[in-house]
């Protein structure tokens, strides 16, 4: 079972940020911002936020909205109004404890669940926008002290599915990926993704068990044990 996520991904103080920027952007608002593995949480050392939080701003408000049959825009409607507003209505909460509405945060005129890219700075726990999946065009920043802060964070949620890491460190990157992100899978310098060679699902209440490749395969398989003496 798949049960959705609220993947956070990590920024250090040596990523490249050009390629955070440009791949965050692509990851939180892939399909509307309506995907389970979508980057939901970006989790920012200190030093990067400010800098983060500029391109972020700058791609997001160069994003139209609107009719998909319309080429200039590249967000399209959510899946039901209820949706959009139920997700409105976390933008709001958040705001109201304390979160910095960078751009969007609005329901717009017209027709269609349509919502516009949005930017919550300064979250923190309590918040939906940190606590909750948001289902949507909505990207949520949360500052961390440091390294072993931001991985404190980016595991202090009840989903599991899937996290990023953005660092030139390679060597380090892989071992926070492997070793102290809790998720099903993870990814460095790279938006999360399935991909049918590999296995793919969540921990905690993002679900259990895995799809795809070989791992998925035995999902649907009874093994069964013959003994004979």
């Amino acid at each position: 079972m798949e049960l959705g996520g609220s993947d956070a991904y990590i920024l250090l103080k040596d990523a490249d940020l050009d390629l955070a920027v440009k791949t965050c952007v692509n990851g939180r608002l892939v399909n509307s911002g309506q995907s389970c593995v979508a980057a939901k949480r970006f989790i920012v050392v200190k030093e990067m936020k400010s800098a983060f939080e500029q391109g972020m701003l700058a791609a997001f408000e160069a994003t139209c909205f609107g009719d998909p049959m319309d080429e200039k825009n590249k967000i399209g409607p959510m899946a039901r109004k209820d949706l959009r507003d139920e997700l409105h209505q976390q933008v709001l909460e958040s705001i109201a404890k304390g979160a910095v509405l960078l751009c969007g945060g609005y329901i717009p005129d017209g027709e269609g669940a349509f919502y516009p890219p949005t930017i919550l700075t300064n979250v923190k726990k309590g918040m939906p926008a940190y606590d909750d999946e948001l289902f949507g065009p909505v990207a949520a920043i949360i500052e961390a002290h440091d390294e072993a802060d931001a991985i404190h964070k980016a595991n202090e949620t009840i989903y599991g599915l899937g996290s990023g890491i953005f660092s030139q460190d390679i060597q380090r990157a892989e071992e926070i990926a492997s070793k102290e992100l809790q998720s099903g899978s993870c990814f460095v310098n790279a938006f999360v993704h399935s991909d049918p060679r590999l296995p793919f699902g969540g921990i905690k209440q993002s679900g259990y068990g895995r799809e795809l490749s070989g791992y998925g395969i035995r999902e649907f398989v009874n093994i069964k044990t013959v003994y004979v003496g």
